[in-house]
């Protein structure tokens, strides 16, 4: 089956324009149902075992996912997975699997995270100061990254996927190219700038424009991993809840123009939501939160200096 999965995975990169990392998460599905396909058949598993997988075979896997403690949202991606694999090698290679059509996936309760208080947000700049202050570049770099999150509504994976060229000459917009490769255009306050190029002036590391803007000690490109980190680092420091995440800092940034009148159709446009409906969730925010952002006046949090 290597071979099979291995040829998805190039079609789903080359063709679908999918991000590797979307892809081994593909990856990852399709092989673990192959491991329970094999201990559920007795053997090697090959197209045809596929093919004739029943509705026991994946209401099984389901159960055995549920009896591992796997949450529904990773389940139903884990389903998502399996079926496109199916519908490839449907039109690729003749094997259908009628079964897998009629297996529904578990009903995910969509959560929206919690907006930070703008006055939270203001502090962590101090905390940075506190905890990196030994090693002033980390210091900037970790700022920085906070005010583009806060101030643009980016992914950490948009943020930490801009290279040099992407701000030199402080463009008036940043292009960012979001899931599914698509690309949107994010206007950029001032003080996001401002931030970004005092980063770039003490990092001991080359403007190179095809580097990535954001680096770690090594000088490798930052990790997502090491993102959280400075966001777990700083809501420690500050005592925040623990809702005080990276994606926290996007949603703030969702719920401020909201408050101020942004209408859904652009809030939309602005962090690249493929569909209206997850976007429409920020309708459901709660109004006492929405108050509270608006009288702080979003970004505008960030404008002050401390030098």
């Amino acid at each position: 089956m290597n071979e099979y999965i291995n040829e998805f995975i190039e079609y789903l990169v080359g063709t679908k324009n999918y991000s590797n990392h979307t892809a081994t998460a593909y990856e990852t599905d399709i092989r673990e149902f192959i491991k329970f396909l094999e201990n559920f058949n007795g053997g090697n598993v090959d197209l045809q075992d596929m093919a004739h997988a029943d509705t026991i075979c994946f209401r099984s896997y389901l159960a055995d996912r549920g009896r591992r403690g796997l949450v529904h949202k990773s389940t139903a991606r884990a389903l998502s997975s399996l079926r496109g694999f199916y519908k490839y090698l449907a039109k690729h290679h003749n094997i259908k699997n009628d079964a897998i059509g009629l297996i529904s996936s578990p009903k995910v309760p969509r959560k929206l995270s919690k907006a930070i208080d703008p006055i939270d947000v203001s502090h962590m700049k101090d905390a940075i100061l506190e905890t990196e202050g030994d090693d002033p570049w980390i210091a900037a770099r970790d700022w920085a990254l906070v005010t583009l999150i806060f101030g643009c509504g980016l992914r950490i994976s948009e943020a930490l996927g801009l290279k040099n060229s992407d701000v030199n000459g402080r463009p008036n917009v940043l292009r960012i190219v979001g899931k599914g490769n698509k690309e949107r255009i994010v206007p950029v306050l001032p003080a996001v700038y401002d931030a970004i190029e005092k980063y770039t002036s003490v990092r001991p590391f080359g403007n190179a424009s095809n580097d990535e803007l954001f680096r770690s000690v090594r000088g490798l490109p930052m990790s997502p991993r090491m993102a959280e980190k400075v966001i777990e680092r700083i809501r420690n420091y500050l005592q925040l809840p623990d809702y005080v995440t990276p994606h926290a800092l996007r949603h703030t940034f969702a719920t401020a123009l909201l408050a101020g009148g942004a209408d859904l159709r652009s809030l939309q446009e602005l962090l690249g939501h493929a569909s209206l409906s997850t976007t429409q969730l920020y309708t459901k925010v709660n109004m006492a939160e929405i108050s509270n952002i608006y009288m702080h006046a979003h970004p505008r949090a960030m404008e002050q200096d401390d030098e």
